[in-house]
This record gives structure tokens, sequence and C-alpha cells, in this order.
């Protein structure tokens, strides 16, 4: 009965990814080819109003057909197509290059071709007199304006809440079992940020720029460089580390912070590396006059991941040995290994676990917003464990609330609230925390550990 138990649950995770994969598969319109194709089309009809009707795969290659309509004030409109090719495609860096250019009317020439893209598409008028998305995609559900830009936001904030929940569940893993909390979950983010671009430049490197490609070996390096380096470091950092007083541990882990931060800066550069956007053309959901409420297939990609890693972890922890043997160890360490409980060997394989999770977190990063450079994670792993108290540090489902709980938190007050004050906004709401609930919303409410 428990194998047939867990067969199924993997049944329905493998169904989730072949979704995904299904999904993303479908996603054929670069953003930013399309960006570049209608940008061209003032040029092209100088002094007429463009609107664009649709985007099309080209009938070669590496090309968009862009369909639209040319107003000019003296004429009718009249309706044209334009072809754009590029020099490549997925994540090659050089995709957005306009190569070939043809109208109805047939080809541009080189020279043309050549002024246009030098002395009109790379200056910022060229960049501003982009047209637009097609018209006709605007989505016909009409939302009061407060509820459409409420709900923007919401959208807005579903790729940084699934990043702060991983990161947040990373610091709950470790400080649950051990009680003591690893300072350096930002830099193995960073870590795994690194790994996503080796990953992806190793595909590259064998000629290969499918975005999904690139995407599911980012994936694999980032879980797996994040597993290896916090367990090698969290082994000298917490696990020799047996003193009774967690403050030599927690200077360790500063310590270890510091030494991936320039590790990273050696082996990555100072310079942050940064990926071409992928799948951000727009879709739109819902309006409130001009305003379109609006989603990216990268943010719900995104998202999706961050849920369905929250979710698979949530059964790790529930109804597998690993997870009995975790909360069993958590909750008397003593008794645990009475009953054959390997301790050392546990705390290795969670320092793995939540490494993995900081990994995928900084995967998550650059997927969705290009890179992260060398001492970026820092940010990133400080407002983590923020998350993980307020919700609840030694708690995995209240660390990835807390996670969720703060991506929320910074996405509203910028949209409603000056962004200077935000971060002390969300450090005065740790102190309230830890002054009237220091066991976070679903930890212990006790100020001190429990007796034994």
């Amino acid at each position: 009965m428990k194998r047939t138990g867990l067969l199924k649950t993997w049944r329905r995770i493998a169904c989730l990814v072949g979704l995904f994969f299904l999904a993303a598969c479908g996603l054929s319109i670069d953003a930013d080819q399309a960006r570049v194709c209608r940008s061209t089309l003032p040029a092209l009809n100088p002094g007429a109003a463009i609107t664009v009707q649709r985007i099309q795969d080209g009938p070669a290659p590496r090309s968009l057909k862009v369909l639209y309509t040319a107003q000019n004030p003296d004429r009718p409109p009249l309706d044209r197509t334009i072809i754009c090719t590029f020099a490549a495609e997925g994540l090659s860096l050089n995709k957005a290059e306009l190569t070939g250019l043809a109208t109805e009317e047939g080809p541009v020439s080189g020279a043309s071709l050549y002024m246009l893209k030098h002395y009109y598409l790379e200056t910022p008028e060229g960049v501003a007199a982009d047209p637009g998305s097609p018209s006709h995609a605007a989505a016909d559900i009409e939302l009061p304006s407060a509820v459409a830009y409420w709900l923007q936001q919401i959208l807005v904030s579903l790729p940084r809440t699934a990043i702060y929940a991983l990161l947040s569940v990373s610091f709950a893993l470790v400080f649950g079992l051990s009680g003591r909390v690893n300072l350096a979950f930002g830099e193995l983010a960073a870590v795994g940020s690194a790994a996503t671009i080796a990953g992806t430049a190793v595909v590259l490197a064998s000629g290969l720029d499918a975005p999904l490609l690139g995407i599911a070996a980012g994936l694999a390096g980032a879980l797996f460089a994040g597993a290896m380096h916090s367990a090698v470091g969290g082994y000298f950092t917490i696990s020799r580390i047996t003193t009774a007083s967690s403050q030599p541990s927690l200077i360790a882990t500063v310590g270890l912070s510091l030494a991936l931060m320039e590790y990273l800066r050696l082996v990555q550069s100072p310079v942050t590396i940064w990926l071409p956007p992928i799948w951000a053309e727009t879709w739109p959901l819902a309006r409130s006059d001009d305003f379109v409420v609006s989603l990216t297939p990268i943010s719900l990609i995104t998202a999706s991941i961050g849920l369905i890693a929250a979710l698979g972890l949530l059964w790790l922890m529930k109804a597998t040995d690993f997870g009995r043997a975790w909360r069993a160890c958590a909750d008397d360490a003593r008794a645990a290994a009475l009953m054959g409980v390997n301790g050392p060997r546990l705390l290795i394989q969670t320092l793995a676990l939540a490494g993995a999770m900081a990994g995928l977190s900084g995967m998550l990063i650059v997927v969705q917003y290009g890179g992260l450079g060398f001492a970026g994670g820092f940010q990133y792993g400080l407002k983590a464990l923020i998350g993980a108290i307020i919700g609840g540090i030694g708690s995995v489902p209240g660390a990835l609330l807390g996670g969720f709980i703060i991506g929320l938190f910074e996405t509203i007050w910028s949209a409603y609230l000056p962004i200077e004050g935000r971060d002390v906004a969300l450090y005065a709401a740790l102190v309230v925390f830890l002054i009237f609930r220091p066991g976070g919303l679903l930890g212990f409410q006790e100020t001190t550990p429990r007796p034994v």
C-alpha cells in the first residue's frame, strides 16, 4: 500500500512536469524579436499610425511575420505585412540581431537594412517607437481600476514569492534539525545562478539553443551545485562545531558566505553574465479601460516550478523515511538516536536538500530576471531569513508561508507606497515579530527552546 501511494504521487508530479514542458513547447514567439520587428514599422511607414494585428512564425527559420495596419492622415487604412529574419533564436545572445527584412513589395536592400539598424533601431527614438503588441489581444474581462491594479501586482509578485519561499525553507530545514542558522544560503543561491549560466553555456557550446534544453541543464547544474556546496560547507561550519552555544557555528557560516562570495567573484568574474529573456511576451488577462492586466509565460513557469518544488518538499517531509527521521530528530535528537536515526548523516542530507532548494531559487532568479551577481545573493538570503522567522523558522510549511508573505509584501509596498521605505518597513516587521511572536506564525510561541 505504501509503495502504491508513492507511485501515485510520483505520477502526479511527472504529469505536472510534463504539462509544463508541453506548455513551454508552444511558446514560439520570442518577445525580443517581436519588439525589434515591430520597431521597424514606423520607419517603413513615416507619419502613419501603426496598429499591429497579428504576429506569427515566418516562412523561413528564425523569422517572424507581422500583419499590421498603417493609417495615414489623408488615406484609407492600408493592410501590410512584414517579415523579419534574425541571426539566432532561443538562448543565443544575438537572437535579436536583425539580418533580413521584407515587405509585401519585396526584400529591403542590405544598405537600407544597415542604415535602419544602426541609425534607427539602436537609438532611443527607435526603441520608443515600438507600436506595441496586437491590439486585439486585450482581454474582454472588464474590471474596476482598483481591482485590476491590485490583480496585476499579485501576478507580478508570483516569481518573487517562489524565490523567497524556496530560500526561506532552506533556513527552516537546517534550523529545525540542528537549531543553528546558516547565513550562507543567499550565496548558495548565487552559486545556483552561476551553475545555471554554466549549464546553459554548455548547451549553447554544443550547438543547441533551445530554451527548454538550456533550462533543463541549468536546473540540473543548480541543484547539484547548491547541494554539493551546502553539504561540504555545512559539514565544516555546522556539523563539526558541536558546542552548546550556536554562536561559533553562526560566525563560521558568516565566513562561509564571504568565502563563497569571493569564490564566485574569482570563478564567475565581477561582471554579471546575463541570459537573454525568454518567453517574455505578455498574455492579457483582464482590463480596466486602457490598463491591461497581463502575465508573461516565464513568470507563470517560474511560479509553477516553485509550487511544484514546495509541494514535493512537503510530501518528502511527510511521507518518506527521510521526513519521518527529520521530524523525529528535530523533536528529540537523543530519542531519535536511540531508535536508530543516524543524526550526523541526516544532518548532511538535510544540508544537501537545503542547498538544493537554495540553488533552485538561484536558477529561478536567472530564468526570471536574467542573472545574479557574485554578491547579489546577500539581500535575497537576508530577506528569506526574515521570511523564515516570520513564518516559523523551525517549520517547513511556516517558512514557505513566510517567504510568500515577504514576496507579496515587497510587491504591494512598491505598488502603493514609496519604495525607499520598503526595506525599513520589512526590518521593522521583523522586530515586531521577534517581540510579540518570536516563534513565527506556524512555529512555537515560546521564547526559549522546549524542555525535553
